[in-house]
């Protein structure tokens, strides 16, 4: 077992490493002065100014605008897809549905799939539609991140930026050598990337078998690098092509955190507020770790009823080797729970084991992390949600000693915390009135493979995940129906702009105003006394709100495996 948390140390070494490079390069993108010629030559394709100053409302539109578009353009190429070339496999085009479900999964940052991509998508659709809508969700994210951080940072201003200069800033000079270099290394440990789609093979008994390929490295860079998930073939990261050695494992890991962690960095360098950053990095290190800890534990310790059964009916003792069902056993306990932490934390929803096959306990994490939407995070928005809970905290400080609260040397009035507090509702609102609504559907029933708790979990999760912008699933689920495909895709849309827009508006308020100097009475934000209470604050908002569904499912399901009864 040391040797598991051996490998974490150095891993979140290596990360806290990365931060600050990373951090600092994302700080300049965001506060240059000067254009890359190739950046000028986007101007001037898309007919944009550079030079604009955008106010928040601005700002909103063309983010939606341009979101808009782009995920229309992908559900009409994925409902033409018979018609494209690139189709080897003469796959037939995606239900309305179900292209609905996955151009609002992509554009989202989701990446939710209800189908397989190996057996729905052809080549054309998982470069034009797949690849490029991971690239512009991702790109999105982190723009708006810009702005938000931009807005803060800023006194007396009337703008927060302008959106076409931070996004494609942030395609050309992070998403696109990043994304060029990871995938070159993927090709050197072993991923196809080939436009060929089927590749003949001889099995050792003789016969012929056709392998599913396509250009898998370049999906895998930005899927993990942009916090998407999703995956080539339905096995997802499990998959040896996308993920064939334990290299190639602890890469995906460090770029599905690089962008969320480097943007706390980057926050405290705008702000010249360097240990701000770092309390706020601080702050998602130890919920990371704590949750870590909980699904390795409860993964190691594995099932009460098999440890019992050669155990003589002693419940202390843990099952001889863990819990390895729906793992891989190139990677073991340790690292399914490294990757299952980092894949919801950082809200990026692939998979290198199966979810279902979790412990309840053990499946508490994802669901928990999900939830709370805040540790770490997606690219962009991530640290957007951070700052929510952060604003939260010391407005209830405030109250707590009679003074009008302050962050950052902006009062927090009134207008601030209701904007906070519909991004905060929002979420769960999104999240528990979906899984409400799906467990009375009358046709649910006939989705779940499996009832009770565990049957509750796997809807709890799928609107958790939808959400969240996660896009991992608890598998068990036949999520692609009509009805399934409809709520899951509108939960997409709403968990993405129904948290995200308020925020902005939050930016642009704060952005209008003066700074004011530090009083007696004034709360400070960049020391370990707020960094406890920050965290004490998302997880108290957390339980309140989640803890009842908790309860419903994981839990439930625990006590029941306790009393002898198990779920496939």
């Amino acid at each position: 077992m040391w040797m598991a948390w051996l490998e974490y140390a150095l891993v979140l070494l290596l990360l806290a490493a990365l931060t600050v490079g990373m951090g600092q390069w994302l700080a300049h993108c965001f506060t240059s002065d000067s254009h890359w010629r190739i950046e000028r030559w986007s101007y001037r394709v898309i007919g944009v100014n550079p030079d604009e100053r955008m106010g928040w409302k601005r700002y909103a539109t063309v983010l939606l605008l341009s979101n808009m578009l782009m995920m229309l353009l992908g559900y009409l190429l994925l409902r033409m897809q018979a018609s494209l070339p690139l189709n080897a496999l003469g796959l037939a085009a995606q239900t309305p549905d179900l292209a609905f479900n996955t151009a609002a999964s992509f554009i989202t940052n989701t990446n939710w799939q209800s189908y397989a991509g190996e057996a729905s998508l052809s080549n054309a659709t998982q470069m034009v539609v797949i690849t490029f809508l991971m690239f512009a969700g991702a790109t999105t994210g982190v723009a708006v991140g810009a702005g938000f951080i931009r807005g803060i940072a800023r006194a007396n201003a009337s703008d927060v930026g302008n959106y076409w200069v931070d996004y494609m800033r942030i395609l050309w000079r992070v998403m696109l050598p990043l994304c060029f270099v990871i995938a070159l290394f993927y090709v050197w440990q072993g991923m196809p990337q080939t436009m060929v789609s089927l590749v003949p093979a001889t099995t050792l008994e003789g016969g012929t078998q056709s392998i599913v390929t396509g250009p898998i490295a370049s999906l895998e860079s930005i899927k993990h690098i942009g916090t998407n998930g999703g995956g080539f073939f339905g096995a997802n990261a499990a998959h040896p092509f996308e993920n064939p050695t334990p290299l190639t494992n602890a890469v995906h890991i460090l770029s599905m955190l690089l962008i969320p962690s480097a943007l706390t960095y980057a926050f405290g360098s705008m702000l010249l507020r360097r240990r701000q950053g770092w309390v706020l990095f601080g702050a998602c290190l130890v919920m990371f770790i704590g949750f870590l800890a909980l699904t390795f534990h409860a993964e190691q310790r594995g099932s009460d009823l098999l440890a019992r059964a050669g155990a003589d009916q002693v419940l202390s003792v843990d099952q001889p080797g863990g819990n390895m069902e729906g793992k891989e056993m190139r990677f073991g306990i340790a690292d399914t729970a490294l990757f299952v932490t980092t894949t919801t934390a950082a809200t990026t929803g692939s998979v290198n084991a199966m979810h279902s096959s979790l412990t309840p306990l053990g499946s508490i994490t994802p669901l928990a992390l999900m939830m709370l939407n805040c540790v770490f995070g997606g690219d962009g928005v991530g640290i957007i949600n951070l700052i929510q809970y952060a604003i939260l905290t010391v407005f209830v400080a405030g109250m707590m000693i009679g003074r009008t609260p302050e962050f950052l040397g902006k009062k927090i009035e009134a207008r601030e915390i209701k904007l906070v507090m519909l991004a905060v509702l929002a979420h769960p609102a999104c999240v528990l009135g979906f899984t409400a609504l799906a467990a009375v559907w009358g046709d649910t029933s006939a989705s779940l493979a499996n009832h009770g708790p565990h049957g509750f979990s796997e809807i709890l999760y799928a609107y958790a995940s939808a959400t969240a912008n996660n896009g991992s699933a608890f598998a068990g689920l036949n999520a692609n129906t009509p009805y399934f495909n409809t709520t899951i895709g509108l939960a997409m849309l709403l968990g993405r702009f129904l948290t995200m827009l308020p925020m902005l508006a939050v930016a642009g308020s704060l952005a209008a105003k003066a700074t004011v100097p530090p009083g007696p009475g004034t709360f400070p934000t960049a020391t370990p006394l707020f960094m406890g209470l920050l965290v004490f604050v998302i997880l108290v908002v957390g339980g309140l709100t989640f803890l009842p569904s908790l309860a419903l499912g994981p839990v439930v399901e625990h006590l029941q495996m306790i009393a002898g009864q198990l779920y496939s």
